[in-house]
């Protein structure tokens, strides 16, 4: 989905050891005329609802062979939020509170027209599956220019219209930690 402003959109990820515990960290990479977009101002790090109404880096993480993954959303202004699903937009209550309390908190810098995300999830964010099968990840975003039009980005969009919940657009095979 096209916006003017947007010159590149990258997104990137691999394995991180952390205080000696893995971590899937995520790096997304905006090239952009910065001050056509509508960016939210800083704040504090904290859960935040409802972070893709505006600009947002998204990954959505899949169990292997399950209809079960979380979404993970992350915003410039430094706030975050998680959520679990059991199936296809069928949020998960048991699978949101622990989500919820984990620190996700990005790193964003600004140099210029480039803006980068990053951010590292904890295995206990993740959703569990078998330990040697790959995760599916879907790496999106949701771009909003000043006049509030938002374009929509993801690494595949399977069907006419974007649809980051749909494990098509899952392009991306996360291996099991020590396999990478």
């Amino acid at each position: 989905m096209p916006c003017a402003a947007v010159r590149s959109l990258r997104a990137a990820w691999h394995w991180r050891t952390q205080g000696g515990t893995p971590r899937l960290h995520l790096r997304y990479t905006l090239h952009a005329d910065v001050q056509a977009l509508r960016l939210p101002d800083r704040r504090p790090p904290r859960f935040a609802d409802g972070l893709w109404r505006h600009t947002c880096f998204e990954a959505f993480v899949g169990a292997p062979g399950g209809s079960a993954y979380h979404e993970f959303n992350f915003a410039p202004s430094g706030e975050w939020a998680a959520y679990g699903f059991s199936a296809e937009r069928q949020r998960d209550a048991a699978a949101d509170q622990p989500l919820a309390s984990l620190a996700l908190a990005p790193l964003v810098l600004q140099d210029g027209s480039v803006l980068t995300l990053d951010v590292g999830l904890p295995l206990a964010a993740l959703p569990a599956g078998a330990p040697d099968a790959p995760l599916p990840l879907g790496l999106t975003a949701v771009i909003e220019a000043q006049d509030g039009h938002l374009s929509y980005w993801a690494l595949h969009h399977p069907a006419a219209q974007p649809d980051f919940h749909h494990r098509g657009g899952w392009t991306a095979r996360v291996p099991a930690p020590h396999a990478a």
